[in-house]
């Protein structure tokens, strides 16, 4: 398939700005592959399609207060930096992203914070925005990190115009969140409350937590008509003997496997074994599905509604058959679905 195959026109109105109030009372859309059937629920009818031993499997990543705002010396300019991730804990070097980056050069030293006690200096440029930073700071690693998160900013989507709100701390962040490591939301993963999985609990469904700390590369657009030749940005991923045994029990049980959102679908797809079960993995992945492609893990899966032309919008048609995606996205167009990260979410059985 070619790129132009995922495009379609969506009204910006529809990009979602704020949560709905309640994490589990957002719209669901359940689209079941075998019947081609779209139905219309509410995310805590979620419960109601499964069952004993099924298995949910949940990335646990947790994002960081990854937006900083500095000052450059001299000129003080207001320079947005965005980080990526660690290169080196000892020597607190950092893969950024700034903005403006043209007023960005090495050797320039960037002011954070009213006491400037945090500064950087730029010692290597990546990319056209992307540089690499030592952070300056009198203090040892744990009181560094304490200052990096004091100063950061929820790092929301640039799609939302609005200014970060105190309530984007929580929202942004799953219930479930523990690993710190990821600059952006496993927003599937939002719409679940405390309540939602306690009842789950109750009614026997088995979790599974992977790792995978979403970078921006999930969000960088495709460039190439032709889909083989796009390369998605490594992120880094570990799952676990735990999870690799509930799993692997409910695909031998033949249970309902759900991955809860797109980044656990390419998490568990990272490692397969070539009996088709998953396997442990400790590392990095730069794995891009997109149809036709033949999934190994999960008979089933939970995901939002995605951009036009995005690496997430492919996975998901390779997943529920392309022209299904395609009806049922014409069909929340039309219901007025709220779509991206704060948007309302997918069931796909």
């Amino acid at each position: 398939m070619k790129l132009s195959h995922f495009g379609f026109n969506l009204p910006e109105e529809l990009l979602a700005e704020y949560p709905s109030e309640h994490r589990d009372e957002s719209r669901l859309m359940v689209i079941d592959r075998k019947k081609q059937t779209i139905e219309h629920k509410l995310f805590k009818d979620l419960i109601d399609y499964f069952n004993e031993d099924d298995v949910l499997i949940l990335n646990n990543t947790k994002v960081f207060p990854a937006r900083l705002y500095g000052n450059k010396e001299k000129t003080g300019a207001r320079i947005e930096v965005f980080l990526l991730r660690e290169l080196n804990e000892e020597q607190r070097l950092w893969d950024v992203l700034v903005d403006p980056a043209r007023k960005i050069r090495i050797g320039n030293k960037l002011y954070f914070g009213d006491d400037d006690t945090l500064v950087a200096e730029v010692i290597d440029n990546t990319t056209s925005r992307g540089r690499t930073l030592r952070f300056l700071f009198d203090g040892s690693y744990k009181e560094f990190r304490k200052k990096l998160t004091e100063l950061g900013e929820t790092p929301l989507p640039k799609y939302i115009k609005r200014k970060v709100e105190p309530e984007d701390e929580e929202r942004y962040q799953t219930i479930f969140a523990k690993n710190e490591g990821a600059v952006a939301a496993p927003t599937a993963g939002l719409h679940f409350s405390k309540h939602l999985l306690k009842k789950l609990e109750i009614k026997g469904v088995n979790f599974a937590e992977v790792t995978l700390h979403v970078g921006l590369g999930t969000f960088n657009p495709v460039e190439v008509e032709d889909l083989s030749k796009h390369k998605m940005d490594s992120e880094e991923l570990e799952i676990n003997s735990k999870a690799v045994e509930i799993v692997n029990k409910g695909i031998k049980d033949k249970r309902r496997v759900c991955a809860v959102g797109t980044t656990a679908m390419r998490a568990i797809e990272s490692s397969v074994s070539s009996n088709g079960m998953l396997n442990e993995i400790e590392g990095w992945t730069n794995k891009f599905i997109f149809p036709p492609y033949d999934f190994s893990i999960a008979n089933c899966m939970v995901t939002n509604f995605h951009t036009p032309k995005s690496t997430l919008l492919m996975m998901v048609s390779a997943f529920a058959g392309h022209d299904l995606i395609k009806k049922a996205y014409a069909e929340a167009i039309k219901e007025k679905y709220k779509f991206y990260s704060y948007g309302d979410a997918m069931l796909i059985i």
